[in-house]
Order: structure tokens, then sequence, then C-alpha cells
């Protein structure tokens, strides 16, 4: 990163904070008027213009005063943000009665309390079954019931090849469970291939087809990410002044892809990360920063948490919004289990 001395760090510093105070371009008087610093407005001048041809600082066309560009806003957060750790006083629990309610609910907390875009990525699904029924439909026409160790329920219908009695399923089903139940699908589906000699034909492939679709039901992703409060994106000017900007941000939302990508980035990092747009092909939108954090269920990260808003938001209070609903989203999880 870029060296600065100390005066240039201090302005920088001033000009981020009062443009994220108040949205508007920083000129070299307003900085001057700033609390602490003193120096001339002709030394502040230079030290601007310097800062400008680092790539720290622009100046947009229409006005004197100079904006933080990506770069800036990376240098401010990396190395001037200091985090009041006081923590929200009264942050609200998440109910932890139901793995898709505590998302829901932490979305929701994210967007309330950032007043910007709550995301969390779902907890990945793991692909162990614990417990597996048949339902007969119809003639060959059978509904595979399978619960994951977290309780969640997946249900698939299976056409089979012959007409099963009710006595065969529950043979099936009971085979299953009592010799694969806490495994994942993937061994189970290599054992019964070594077993199937032991076992009679036509229960076999019942098995077998049983096992192919609930592994190709486990291994489906959930509904990933789930967004709250765009809206809110709505109210901030430096959206609502260019449509094209936020029709950009909507894409995002729309192209949930995107988002998981990003998500995932940051599951692999520890603690708050903060991605810039602008600044790489990660956030793609140059107005947009995310703030993120995995969380963790028995100490395993399981996925992933966010705030988006605008590039000129109050990282500081994002940080501590993003660290602080990591850490109910995990608690509320491991409680459930």
């Amino acid at each position: 990163m870029t060296m600065l001395d100390d005066r240039a760090k201090m302005l920088l510093k001033a000009l981020v904070e009062r443009y994220i105070a108040d949205g508007h371009p920083v000129g070299s008087r307003t900085l001057s008027r700033s609390t602490g610093i003193d120096l001339s407005p002709a030394t502040i001048r230079n030290v601007m213009s310097d800062l400008e041809e680092l790539g720290l600082i622009a100046s947009p066309h229409t006005s004197a005063g100079r904006v933080p560009t990506a770069r800036g806003y990376r240098l401010f957060v990396d190395t001037m943000l200091t985090v009041q750790r006081e923590a929200m006083l009264n942050a609200p629990s998440l109910a932890p009665d139901q793995p898709q309610k505590v998302i829901a609910n932490a979305a929701h907390l994210l967007s309330d309390l950032s007043h910007f875009v709550g995301v969390v990525m779902a907890p990945r699904r793991s692909s162990v079954f614990r417990h597996i029924e048949f339902l007969r439909l119809s003639d060959k026409r059978l509904l595979v019931i399978i619960v994951t160790p977290e309780g969640d329920v997946q249900n698939r219908v299976l056409f089979t090849q012959t007409d099963y009695l009710p006595s065969q399923l529950i043979e099936a089903a009971n085979y299953l469970n009592q010799n694969y139940a806490g495994m994942a699908i993937e061994q189970v589906r290599e054992k019964l291939l070594a077993e199937v000699e032991k076992l009679r034909g036509e229960i076999a492939g019942l098995m077998q087809a049983a096992v192919q679709v609930s592994s190709e039901a486990l291994s489906q992703p959930q509904d990933d990410v789930v967004i709250s409060g765009e809206r809110n994106l709505l109210s901030v000017s430096d959206f609502s002044s260019d449509m094209g900007n936020l029709r950009r941000a909507f894409d995002l939302f729309e192209q949930k892809t995107q988002l998981v990508r990003l998500l995932d980035c940051s599951a692999q990092a520890e603690g708050v990360r903060i991605y810039i747009g602008g600044e790489s092909q990660v956030v793609p939108v140059e107005e947009l920063s995310v703030v993120s954090a995995p969380y963790e269920v028995d100490g395993q990260v399981v996925g992933t948490l966010g705030v988006i808003g605008p590039t000129r938001m109050a990282y500081d209070r994002m940080i501590q919004i993003v660290d602080i609903t990591a850490k109910l989203v995990g608690h509320a999880l491991s409680q459930n289990k």
C-alpha cells in the first residue's frame, strides 16, 4: 500500500469521514475548518493534489471538492478505522426454533440495523441422512422422504419398474436406517454397491434408486442466499440520483450466483471482511461495498452474512453490526442442534 506521511494520512482520514457523513465532495476550505487540522488552506491544497496523484481521491467534474476513490476507501478501512467495540446494546436474539427462520431473521436484522441490504448465505446442508421412509403414491410411484441430522426434510418422487409391496418398502427403509443412518449419501452408495449381492434383487434395486434421488435432493443447493432490504437503496442519494447505478445494484441481487461467489470468498476468511466496489472483480458495482463475516456452528464455519450498501457508508458501525449478527446466528443455530 502507498506510504503516506502523517499529514497526508490525517487529511485523507478527515476527507473520507466528512464525505461519509454528508456525501458532498470535500474542499480544502472545509478541511481547514475541521477540528484538529492546523494547516493552511494552501498546504491542504498541496497535500490533496498529492493524494489525487496517488489515486486515493478524485475530483468530480462538477465541483472543486474531492471524493475518495476505491483505493482511498481501502486505505482508510485497512489503516485508519478505529471501531469502538462497545457491543450494540440490546442486540435482539434470534429465535432458534428453525434454521430457516434464524436465517430470515438475521437478514432482516442486518438490513434494519444498517438501513441498507442484509444478505445471509444459508448454512451448507450436510449430505448426511438421519432417516429415510418410503410412501406408496400409486403403482410404480413412491415418495422418498429423507430427514437430515439438522431436521431438514426432503421429499422426492421415485418412479420404479416394479410395483413394491408395503412390506418391501418397510424392509428397504429399515435396512437403510439401521445400517447407514448418519453416513454421507455418497458413502451409502458405495457400501450398497458392495453389498448388492447379499440383498434380494428387487429390494436392492429400490434402495439404489432411493439413494440416487436422496443424493440429488441433498446435494441440491437450498435457497442459498436470503436478501432483505433492497428497497433501502432507493433512499440512498448515491443511487437515487443515478438510475444506472441502482439498476446494476438490483441486477446483482437478481444474479444470486455472483453474491454466492462473493460470500463464499469471505467464508474462507476469518472475521469481518470488507469488499469495496470498483476495487476488484469481486464487487461488480463501483458504488457498492460489502461488509461480510462468516458464522460458525460448533466451531465450524457453515455460512456467511453481510451488509451491502453504498461505498460511502459508516464502515465502523457496519463492522460491528455484521460481527455481532454473525455471533447471534452462530449462537442460535448451535442451540438448535
